[in-house]
């Protein structure tokens, strides 16, 4: 799909990581760059990375901030991700994740709650506006989920003449989605985290994250005029790829809302 006139080109790097300027500023969300292997997540299980970010984190130049969905799995930030941050103006991540990090990144963490904004100075438009959405890691509710998988934020950028703009983070509820349509819809680019994400162990193999079944429904509900897919490609664990995402759009008449994101 080409960029729309108003739209503005996203660099999708693997995984959930991708990279984008918007208002004059340049975003990246949930840096990694390690090389593929096996990474251990903290509470037993081991996730398989199984290829490489498509430029190293050494190549993506100046990053005014960074929006981190969770900090908590090497999936979403790695060794790489983390030495990165330090060389970052601004994270914007979860309050837990915010306490967490402060030790490495001090003043230049900042955790959002949901519907919290942080505004950036924007060389363009006076100011960007971040807020963050609510997003819940698995089936369920909050309370049921996050003791689990740990909490996640997901991000609403917004500024004057600007697109709105939608970063799911690893979110697996279409309640959080409708949450973020009410709020500031429609939505002129979804950036969403896909690849149906299942665990034997955890909520009897339901999905963590979105299908892409649900991301069809997400791109409806939010009635976004482009998707940017991530988070469905570079780890084991990801149970569809691009393929299911091209047929599940393709069936429901949305494959020209389809952007995958510019690959280097």
């Amino acid at each position: 799909m080409a960029v729309l006139p108003d739209q503005f080109p996203v660099l999708a790097l693997g995984g959930p990581t991708a990279l984008f300027e918007y208002g004059g500023l340049t975003f990246l969300t949930d840096p990694t760059f390690d090389a593929p292997g096996d990474y251990p997540r903290g509470d037993g299980r081991v996730l398989t990375k199984t290829s490489p970010s498509t430029v190293p984190s050494t190549g993506i130049g100046t990053i005014d901030a960074v929006l981190l969905s969770h900090d908590e799995h090497p999936d979403n930030l790695d060794a790489s991700g983390r030495s990165l941050l330090a060389d970052v103006p601004l994270t914007l991540t979860t309050p837990g994740g915010s306490q967490r990090l402060s030790g490495q990144l001090g003043t230049k963490v900042k955790g959002l709650t949901d519907w919290e904004s942080f505004e950036l100075p924007s060389p363009q438009t006076g100011t960007v506006t971040v807020t963050g959405v609510p997003a819940i890691h698995g089936p369920g509710t909050r309370a049921e989920v996050e003791p689990v998988t740990g909490q996640v934020v997901g991000f609403v950028l917004t500024g004057n003449g600007l697109p709105t703009v939608y970063i799911s983070g690893d979110n697996a509820s279409l309640t959080a989605v409708k949450e973020v349509f009410d709020r500031f819809g429609p939505v002129d680019t979804a950036i969403l985290f896909a690849g149906a994400p299942r665990f034997p162990a955890l909520f009897d193999n339901q999905l963590i994250v979105l299908d892409s079944t649900m991301a069809v429904e997400a791109t409806r509900m939010l009635d976004a005029q482009r998707v940017v897919p991530v988070h469905y490609d570079g780890w084991a664990h990801f149970t569809e790829g691009r393929g299911e995402l091209e047929h599940a759009f393709d069936a429901a008449g949305l494959s020209a809302r389809l952007d995958w994101g510019g690959r280097a």
